[in-house]
């Protein structure tokens, strides 16, 4: 495999792994914040809610960097750049 498609695949798979669990986090955290989030029949404090929305963007930002550093063209060395011989 070379690497491009190595990149797509940890992309696809942070995004399966990290991002969808992430915007499920980001869903529930911002119903507890809110003063709706139930748990067994009782209610969640906001501040909860609050980390639930800060972890999760932790998990939202994992696949967006692994992709950007996964899928970024690299430069190439210039062409005939040699590496210089040490100087006597």
């Amino acid at each position: 495999m070379d690497t491009k498609t190595k990149g797509i695949v940890a992309t696809i798979a942070s995004v399966v792994l990290c991002g969808c669990p992430g915007l499920f986090i980001c869903l529930f955290g911002a119903l507890t914040a809110s003063g709706n989030g139930t748990f067994n029949e009782q209610s969640l404090s906001p501040t909860v809610g609050f980390v639930l929305i800060c972890l999760s963007l932790i998990f939202i930002v994992i696949p967006i960097a692994v992709g950007f550093f996964m899928l970024r063209k690299k430069p190439e060395a210039p062409a005939g750049s040699e590496p210089l011989p040490p100087a006597s």
